[in-house]
C-alpha cells in the first residue's frame, strides 16, 4: 500500500488521476482511494468515474477528455482551489486502437490518439507544476509497445515512443526542482482495451496488479520501468533486435483491429 501522507506530514496524500473511469486509472483510483488519498478524478465517461470511486470517501469528479486543454485547465484549478497542490499527478488516460496509414478515414484516428496519448500528458501536467511542492511526482504512463514500431498499431507504438521522450526531457527540465517524473511502461494490462486483441498476451497482468506496481514504481521515484519484470526482459530484447531479425518476426504478426476511439 501506499503511504497515508507525506514523509514528515500529517495530511492526506493527494493524488490527481487522468483516465479514471476504466482500467489502469480506475484500478489506481482504488489503490490511493483506500490508502485514504484525496483523489481528483478525470474521465470521459461520468458513470465510469462514479462507479471507480465506489466505496471512497475523499474525491472530486472531473468528466474531461485529456486532449480538451481548457477543460484540463479548469479541472486543475478546481482541484488546487478546493483540496490544493497534488503531491503525485498520475497520467494515464490514453487511446489504444489498430491503424493503416492507406485508409483516409484513419487519419482522425491518428490525431485522435496522438492528441490523447501525448498531448494528454502536457494538458494534465503544466497547469499543476507551478504549484507542486518539492518532493512531488508527475507520473506518466507509455507501453512496452513504444519502443519498436508494431504493424497495425503505428499511431500506438508512435504515441507511446514520443510519450517516453518527451518525459525524458520534462525529468530534466524539472530535476533542479525536486519534482520527480517518473515513466512506468507496462505489457499487456487486462482492460477493454486489450480484451479486443485477436493475438496471445504473454505475462498478461490484472489491473490490480499494474496499479500496486505503477504505486510502487511513484513511491520509489523511479525515473523509468517496464512492468511485469518479465516483460522488461522482453522489452531489452525489442529493443536490441537487429532490424533485420525484428522485420523477419514482426512483419506478418497477428494486428491489433481497426476501430474508431470511443
Amino acid at each position: 500500500m501506499p503511504p497515508h501522507s507525506l514523509k514528515g506530514s500529517d495530511r492526506p496524500l493527494r493524488v490527481f488521476i487522468t483516465g479514471a473511469s476504466s482500467g489502469l486509472g480506475a484500478a489506481l483510483t482504488q489503490y490511493y482511494g483506500a490508502a485514504g488519498a484525496q483523489l481528483g478524478l478525470v474521465g470521459r465517461r461520468a458513470d465510469g468515474l462514479q462507479a471507480a470511486a465506489a466505496g471512497l470517501d475523499a474525491y472530486a469528479l472531473y468528466q474531461v477528455d485529456v486532449r480538451d486543454a481548457a477543460g484540463m485547465q479548469q479541472a486543475a484549478m478546481a482541484y488546487l482551489s478546493d483540496v490544493g497542490a497534488p503531491d503525485i499527478v498520475i497520467a494515464a488516460a490514453g487511446i489504444s486502437v489498430g491503424t493503416l496509414t492507406e485508409f483516409a478515414e484513419d487519419a482522425p484516428v491518428f490525431r485522435a490518439v496522438m492528441e490523447a496519448n501525448v498531448l494528454g500528458l502536457v494538458h494534465t501536467f503544466q497547469p499543476f507544476i507551478g504549484a507542486m511542492p518539492p518532493g512531488s511526482v508527475l507520473c506518466g504512463i507509455s507501453s512496452v509497445a513504444g519502443i519498436r514500431g508494431l504493424p497495425g498499431g503505428s499511431a500506438y507504438s508512435a504515441s507511446k515512443a514520443a510519450a517516453t521522450v518527451y518525459l525524458e526531457a520534462l525529468r530534466l527540465e524539472l530535476k533542479a526542482r525536486d519534482i520527480a517524473v517518473v515513466t512506468v511502461a507496462p505489457g499487456y494490462i487486462d482492460t477493454p482495451m486489450t480484451r479486443v486483441n485477436p493475438y496471445a498476451m504473454p505475462f498478461r497482468m490484472s489491473a490490480e496488479t499494474a496499479a500496486a506496481k505503477t504505486a510502487r514504481c511513484i513511491a520509489r521515484r523511479r525515473r523509468y520501468s517496464v512492468i511485469p519484470w518479465q516483460m522488461a526482459w522482453v522489452a531489452r530484447m525489442l529493443k536490441w533486435l537487429p532490424i533485420p531479425v525484428y522485420d523477419a518476426v514482426f512483419e506478418k504478426a497477428p494486428r491489433k483491429p481497426r476501430n474508431l476511439p470511443t
